[in-house]
């Protein structure tokens, strides 16, 4: 037999190297976690700065489209806040044309929307006439 095909260890050195390698192993895991958490804070810093709408520029459309003054869910107030952050993601796609991901939101705010102007078609004509000339969402 050659050397290299058969290793001899003594009592304990399988538990030794066990041990070191098992030591490095978890040094790797607490450097991960650390470079976990700061990439979190990083996440958080960037969601603050590039919000799809500012919360003043939301309560300038709950002020516009408001029915009372307490309002913010009547379907008018909902579907300017949609119509707001759809034009949003359309120009996001301008820049970023193979963002599938956020294409997938964008086509469910569009159905949410689509599904609160048939709601107020149905039930009243004349609002829905209003905030389609309003928004300017129907041609």
């Amino acid at each position: 037999m050659t050397e290299y095909s058969r290793t001899v260890f003594q009592k304990g050195d399988f538990l030794k190297r066990f041990l070191v390698y098992r030591h490095d192993f978890t040094m790797l895991n607490d450097y991960g976690r650390n470079l976990r958490q700061r990439k979190k804070k990083k996440k958080k810093e960037r969601k603050t700065e590039n919000m799809g709408v500012a919360p003043q520029q939301k309560q300038g459309v709950i002020e516009q489209f408001r029915v009372h003054q307490s309002d913010t869910g009547s379907p008018e107030v909902q579907v300017a806040l949609l119509s707001q952050r759809i034009e949003y993601l359309t120009q996001h796609f301008k820049i970023h044309a193979k963002d599938h991901h956020s294409r997938r939101g964008l086509l469910k705010l569009v159905g949410q929307r689509r599904r609160l102007l048939d709601y107020l078609k149905k039930c009243s004509f004349e609002r829905y006439q209003s905030l389609i000339q309003r928004l300017g969402i129907r041609k």
